[in-house]
């Protein structure tokens, strides 16, 4: 007694009444229970989960074991064509055989008949092929008393074989072997012709077997249907389904269109079992057979999923949308008034689809009178308003109605801007200026400051769209008035008025870098006065330090920026402790170039006026130099914007060409910047590069693009 009442508390404490953990324990612990204990558990969890097939053949499985045929045959008749699953059927062929065991003939033409049965629902599963088998060997076994009724009896199996073989299933090639020595055991004469026939349509079978075990591969078998969540293995299961039932559309094995169909719906029937709570799968299930031809099949599935899923409003729509489109109005009305209830608990969509229903269907009064009722709801909205005027000025043609319609939905709905927008819109199309300025002013009265932003927004755009220059500054400006804006200030006009009076739908008067700047500068004339302290004047540049308004960015999130006021102007004449690590670095240059090229680099002319301030000795090692003769020249010095260096001297005996490539490669970007090189040669430049241009003698300067030409001499 105490274990039925924990395992009866546990039925009612679920918390989640679709956790499948709390399920699958408590099927486990009822196959453990007596039947009458175990069957009200196994009734709850199958209305929670009526596709289940394993819990279905417990439950049937719990009643065999009792032998309760009665019982048993209530089951099956419950969950059989909702359940294409063949562990189940094969539980039911075993109920069958075993109740037609001892009834003779008759019992063996009952089971006949159940296997025929069973084979037309799940014969094209591709785990099928042990029933194909189990059917065979029951033909077989079947007595044959004269000539004529072996021959039946053979006639009868050499047809069960030849709808196994080109049936794609696992056991698709044994059913073939199978087939050859059945055939040969008959007829060696005729085995061979009749194999050489069905040979294509059994290789055909068996190629489509493996494509379509790849996409078998990926179901999970033993999921349960449960409402989407949103999870990944939920969205991997129904891409799974997907797939397989586009792969089945395609009439991969290219057989007739009945079986092609008959596959098809095969297919959407298992997928129903675990997608139960999709609506999608309902519905492209019913427009398949509706595409078809097979408009009752479509209702029959849209009836299904409404008590799969009652509260589905999409699939009610969708099943009133098919019957009004093939003429039976009277049933797609009744979804509807389905759809409504008693009105009370009505949505205000549903009121608003049901009016245009009748309007289209019974005409304007009909449509007319639902309205009127359906105001008195306390489930309408103004959208019921607002439809319906809509209805009455576009359809029935009558701004009248539809002004009077908006006028008394104005008495309930004045605190609902987008009514007072809605109705706006439709006085502009009546051209009724002088009431949408009574209805901007009427609104903007009565709505509180936060509820007014776009009722403010379109009454300027509307006095700069249709009035004059001076009606739409005034409105302007008790727009700023109206949100914080001094008298004073809101009486100027601004650049931003201006864009915004001048601008046409996606058209406007400047360009997307003015409109990006000219709302900075807004922003920033807004904040000016908040915590702006300080600037800082370097090499010619103003940088201000903005405290918390560094960023104009006006999204919500929280965003962290550096603090420039820490931050240091690089000045590369400043000497700092890391200055070594460049001659360092030269260091170990030198180190690893050839003897061969150390001693070429140290025989070149040395150049003058080197300044060892950098940490790069201004010689190589590996010998005297020559000496050189003086380079006389312009003395003029060049400085550099930012502490930057002169322009690298070069030497006449280089060319005049490879001076004109080295001052381009110069100008484009600055020494400094420029990283440590590695070959000898533009060691030798960078030597050059960073000693200080002073005015000096022996200094020689690029051409006109410094002090003139290129002068000096050699000696």
């Amino acid at each position: 007694m105490d274990e039925k009442t924990s395992v009866s508390d546990k039925t009612m404490t679920m918390v989640d009444k679709y956790n499948i953990e709390s399920a699958e324990k408590l099927a486990n612990e009822a196959q453990v229970l007596p039947i009458a204990e175990a069957t009200p558990i196994y009734e709850q969890l199958l209305q929670l989960f009526p596709t289940a097939a394993k819990f279905w053949k417990q439950y049937v499985e719990a009643h065999m074991a009792v032998n309760n045929d009665d019982a048993i045959k209530q089951i099956f008749s419950r969950c059989l064509l909702n359940c294409l699953q063949v562990p189940l059927w094969r539980c039911y062929i075993r109920f069958i055989r075993k109740v037609n065991d001892k009834k003779g003939t008759e019992g063996q033409e009952e089971t006949r008949k159940a296997f025929d049965f069973m084979l037309n629902y799940v014969g094209t599963d591709i785990a099928s092929g042990p029933v194909w088998m189990e059917y065979i060997s029951f033909l077989k076994s079947l007595p044959a008393v004269h000539a004529q009724e072996e021959s039946h009896r053979m006639t009868v199996v050499r047809k069960v074989y030849q709808r196994a073989i080109i049936t794609p299933t696992h056991h698709v090639e044994q059913l073939w072997k199978d087939y050859e020595n059945f055939e040969n055991s008959v007829s060696r004469q005729l085995a061979k012709g009749l194999i050489s026939e069905y040979q294509p349509q059994y290789n055909s079978a068996r190629a489509v077997y493996r494509e379509r075990k790849k996409y078998f591969d990926e179901i999970d078998w033993n999921m349960l249907a449960v409402p989407p969540t949103g999870s990944h293995k939920e969205e991997l299961q129904w891409m799974a389904w997907k797939k397989l039932l586009s792969f089945e559309k395609g009439n991969p094995q290219r057989i007739d269109t009945a079986s092609s169909n008959k596959r098809v719906i095969f297919t959407y029937e298992q997928c129903l079992m675990y997608m139960y709570h999709y609506p999608d799968i309902w519905y492209d299930y019913a427009t398949w057979h509706a595409k078809g031809g097979s408009i009752d099949a479509a209702i029959k599935v849209f009836q299904r999923s409404l008590k799969a899923l009652p509260d589905s409003a999409m699939l009610r729509y969708a099943y009133a949308e098919l019957e009004e489109s093939r003429g039976a109005i009277q049933a797609a009305k009744k979804i509807y008034e389905n759809l409504l209830g008693d009105g009370d608990n009505a949505t205000a969509l549903a009121h608003i689809q049901f009016i245009r229903f009748l309007r289209r269907t019974e005409g304007v009064e009909a449509a007319r009178k639902y309205f009127l009722d359906a105001r008195k709801s306390p489930t309408c909205t103004y959208h019921v308003y607002v439809a319906y005027a809509s209805v009455a000025f576009c359809l029935d043609k009558d701004p009248k109605m539809a002004h009077n319609v908006f006028e008394a939905g104005l008495k309930r709905f004045m605190h609902e801007p987008v009514y007072i927008l809605e109705y706006a819109d439709f006085l502009t199309r009546l051209n009724d200026d002088q009431n949408i300025r009574a209805l901007f002013e009427r609104a903007l009265s009565s709505l509180p400051l936060e509820d007014s932003v776009e009722v403010w927004k379109r009454f300027v755009q509307f006095e700069q769209t249709y009035g004059d220059l001076a009606s739409m500054r005034k409105v302007e400006q008790r727009r700023k008035e109206a949100f914080g804006e001094d008298e004073t200030a809101a009486s100027e006009s601004s650049l931003q008025d201006v864009v915004s009076r001048y601008s046409f739908m996606d058209l406007w008067p400047c360009s997307s870098n003015d409109l990006d700047n000219l709302s900075r500068q807004e922003w920033l004339a807004k904040n000016m006065n908040k915590k702006v302290e300080k600037s800082i004047m370097l090499n010619g540049m103003t940088l201000i330090d903005k405290g918390p308004i560094a960023s104009i960015s006006t999204t919500p999130s929280k965003v962290v920026y550096p603090d420039t006021s820490k931050m240091l102007i690089y000045d590369p004449k400043h000497n700092n402790p890391g200055t070594g690590a460049g001659t360092n670095a030269f260091d170990e240059i030198l180190k690893a170039t050839p003897a061969t090229v150390v001693a070429f680099l140290a025989n070149l002319p040395a150049v003058d006026g080197q300044s060892g301030k950098t940490g790069i000795p201004s010689q190589l090692p590996g010998g005297p130099a020559p000496a050189t003769s003086e380079l006389s020249g312009s003395n003029k010095s060049h400085p550099v914007q930012n502490g930057l260096s002169n322009k690298p001297t070069g030497r006449k005996q280089y060319g005049k060409r490879k001076e004109l490539d080295r001052q381009e490669d110069d100008d484009t970007a600055s020494v400094q910047s420029q990283p440590l090189p590695r070959d000898a040669f533009r060691i030798r430049q960078y030597q050059k590069a960073r000693a200080t241009s002073t005015s000096q003698t022996g200094s020689v300067s690029y051409g006109s693009a410094l002090s003139g030409d290129l002068s000096g001499s050699t000696g």
